[in-house]
């Protein structure tokens, strides 16, 4: 019992030793500050205030050939509506001259014989001409000019008495995302990229330092573990990315609005289970790597990109190549995303929380593994 008790304080004492020793390196380079503080911030300021996918004050051409009182009605649909800014054009080829210099995203053409045909009963046709440089910003002006012309038309209807002209009425509504605020879908989504940086990125990087510096090497002729050496390079790294998480989440929540409309706890565990995977992605590429500048080119490649492009964290995966969609399968970044987006949008949906978490604790469960296979305690 003694030998056992005095070699478990031993291995206690070394393991708080090796974490005061991590501890003290964070607080002394800038670097890892800056990564787990500096950059969510940054990277949350950028794209919760500088990027949108949604089309709102459009620049739009409003042409009508012989104006009257139903194109300046319908003129006043559009400047009433929060999605564009119209512009009263003289003619066709002003209008196609302004879009042609993007000082305008699309066209709405009245014909000459726009008012006769309305009055009269028949279809009075309405061009529409749309910019396709931005093919999904083109596709969403299309349903946004549809809906403001499909409820001119029902108003023009009423206004004449033929409220029942319309038989069918479409009642819509936006589950999950009420306000239809592409800031609530990208946000949530760029914590799972923030956390990618700091788990893969910054024990990629230290790690390496570690061979490149030889102090890794001294650890390995020291009696300590290699169990003590692993938490202790990994636990402090693990706290520091849980402070960048919460940071992220006290941003999301508090400067940008967004609802969490599911359980925090649940959403603790679930990014503490995701940064496990981080953190173990990590680490097995500065063990292959023992390089700075090709962990760091390791890491970015094969955790932030992924993360970025095929996580659904902007492009939705349904939309992708089939091959590319189980691809998906093996980047660890969407099932985060998945959760993240469910817990903050929809609450408590364990048909898709429950899947995605066991999915990220095999993942963690295998790099977290593998690494400890690679790592040996003998010089090479």
């Amino acid at each position: 019992m003694k030998p056992d008790s005095t070699a478990h304080d031993s291995g206690g004492m070394r393991l708080k030793g090796l974490l005061r020793k991590e501890f003290l390196q964070i607080l002394r380079d800038p670097s890892s500050l800056a990564i787990a503080f500096v950059m969510p911030v940054i990277l949350l300021l950028l794209f919760g205030y500088g990027v949108s996918l949604d089309a709102k004050h459009v620049s739009i051409g409003f042409v009508a050939n012989h104006p009257g009182p139903q194109s300046e009605s319908l003129l006043g649909a559009f400047r009433h509506s929060q999605y564009f800014s119209p512009q009263r054009l003289p003619d066709i080829q002003a209008a196609k001259h302004a879009l042609d210099q993007r000082r305008i995203n699309a066209i709405i053409h009245l014909q000459s014989d726009f008012a006769a045909k309305m009055l009269s009963g028949d279809t009075a046709p309405v061009q529409l001409i749309v910019s396709g440089v931005d093919a999904n910003q083109a596709r969403i002006i299309q349903g946004y000019v549809g809906a403001t012309l499909q409820n001119w038309i029902k108003q023009q209807l009423e206004l004449g008495g033929h409220a029942s002209a319309l038989p069918v009425e479409a009642d819509t509504r936006v589950w999950f995302n009420s306000e239809v605020r592409s800031r609530d879908y990208l946000v949530p989504g760029l914590v799972v990229v923030i956390m990618t940086l700091i788990g893969a990125l910054l024990t990629a990087l230290v790690m390496a330092r570690e061979w490149e510096r030889g102090t890794l090497e001294a650890l390995m002729v020291t009696p300590i573990t290699l169990r003590e050496i692993l938490l202790g390079k990994l636990l402090p790294y693990f706290v520091l990315g849980m402070g960048g998480m919460a940071l992220s989440l006290a941003m999301a929540l508090w400067l940008f609005q967004v609802p969490l409309r599911g359980s925090i706890v649940v959403l603790v565990l679930a990014s503490a289970l995701f940064l496990l995977v981080a953190l173990g992605m990590g680490l097995m590429i500065s063990i292959l790597a023992r390089n700075q500048f090709l962990a760091a080119l390791v890491a970015i490649i094969a955790t932030f990109l992924p993360a970025f492009m095929l996580s659904g964290f902007i492009f939705d995966i349904g939309s992708m190549p089939f091959w590319l969609q189980w691809l998906t399968h093996l980047v660890a970044a969407r099932y985060f995303v998945a959760i993240l987006q469910t817990l903050f949008l929809a609450g408590n949906v364990w048909s898709v929380i429950l899947p995605n978490a066991f999915a990220l604790a095999v993942m963690a469960t295998f790099f977290l593994g593998v690494s400890r296979l690679m790592l040996h305690k003998r010089l090479e």
